[in-house]
Order: C-alpha cells, then structure tokens, then sequence
C-alpha cells in the first residue's frame, strides 16, 4: 500500500470514530429531553391531587378545627351531637336535646358541612387566617346574626333559610306551618322578625315570643328568652 492509500485509510478510520463518539454523545441529551415532558406531567398531577384533597379538606368540619383551632373547638361538639341526646352549646353550658341547635340538626339530616352555612369570601378567609394567626381575635368568637352571615353572598337575610337548596319555603309558608301554636312565631305581629333570633345554630334554640309572652309554648329542649339570658357565655 502506497503511503498516499495509508493517508486515506488512516483519515476515513478517524471520520468514522468521530461520527460514533458524536452518535454516542448526542444520544443521552434526546433520552433527556424526552423525560422532561414526563416529570413536567407528573408534578402537575401531583399539585392537581393535592390541591383537590386540600379543597375537599377546607369544606370540612376538621379543617376549621384543626387551623383555627383555639376559636373554632367550642364549636366542633355542638356539630358533632346526636339530635334527641343531651349535649353541650359552644360555651360548654349543658343542651338537655341537641335537636335545638341547628348545627347538629343539619349535620345528622342533611350532612351539612360548616361551609354549607358559612360562605364567606375570599378576602374574608383570608383576614380572617391572619387574625388567627397574630392572635388578634376575641375566644369565645362574637355570635354573628344572619345579616352578617349573609354580607359576603349579597343576598337577603331570608334566604339564607329559605332557598331552594335548603328549605324551599316562603314566609307565607311557615305561619301555615305553625297556625296551631297559640303564639304563632312566625307571625308578624310586632313586626318581621329574623329567623336567626330563635334558631340557633351551635346553642339551644331560643322561643322569642317568651320575652313578652311567658306562657308561649317552647319546644323540647328550646329555652325561653330569660333562660337563655342566664347562659355563661
């Protein structure tokens, strides 16, 4: 072989070996690429999943005791009672029928969690976990009236009651409900009345009418005005 036919030889042996160590070099980087979709895709998933079970979380019972859990303790039990059994109210004073607070009615009916009733806003939740959080809140919390509970949805007092997803009910309605009563509560005698004034929702239930009318009938386990005026709150 002549030294020209060496040269060549010699130059076509080091192109082949460069194309190879270029193959195997390029190789890794396209297997690389291609998991970066995959680990993209699973740490989505894994945020959707977990943001989802948070959601379901956060409209539960547990959440707001267990985040908020210096203000929101006294309140788990009166939910958590059994209707027609003794319980305690929010400030620990003793029920003698749990079937007078709304929470535990609601909760054993109907399964309504604490955000069936409480909606507040984004903004609301948010003021509120900073109150929380630099302590700056009154314990037991301050007992709110419908007016309040319905700022935050813009919608009457009534019909956070009466809706069609909870009690598909007019006014007009209840005082037919009642009309047997002596003292008909849902009467507008002295004038409309809030719904909230007699059902309580995490204490016993209160018969406004006994503030005027001692001998108004009260249901099993309700209080009278002055009864509940005694209550260590």
């Amino acid at each position: 072989m002549s030294e020209e036919e060496t040269k060549v030889e010699a130059a076509t042996e080091a192109a082949v070996t460069d194309d190879a160590s270029t193959t195997e070099e390029a190789a890794p980087k396209k297997s690389g690429k291609k998991k970066w979709p995959i680990v993209v895709g699973v740490v989505a998933v894994v945020l959707i999943a977990a943001g989802a079970g948070f959601w379901v979380w956060h409209e539960q019972p547990s959440f707001c005791n267990a985040i908020c859990h210096t203000p929101m303790d006294p309140y788990l039990p009166t939910y958590e009672a059994e209707p027609g059994q003794p319980a305690v109210d929010k400030w620990g004073n003793e029920v003698a029928d749990a079937s007078s607070m709304m929470a535990a009615v609601h909760r054993a009916d109907q399964g309504t969690t604490c955000m069936g009733c409480h909606v507040p806003s984004i903004g609301e939740q948010i003021s509120e976990g900073m109150s929380w959080v630099t302590g700056n809140y009154v314990a037991p919390l301050e007992e709110r009236d419908l007016e309040q509970l319905v700022e935050a949805r813009g919608i009457e007092e009534d019909q956070f009651c009466l809706n069609e997803a909870c009690h598909n009910l007019t006014r007009e309605d209840l005082i037919k409900a009642t009309s047997g009563m002596e003292f008909n509560p849902h009467v507008a005698q002295h004038g409309e009345i809030a719904c909230s004034e007699c059902h309580k929702a995490h204490r016993a239930s209160v018969v406004y009418c006994t503030q005027c009318h001692s001998e108004a009938e009260v249901p099993e386990g309700w209080l009278t005005v002055a009864e509940a005026n005694k209550l260590a709150a």
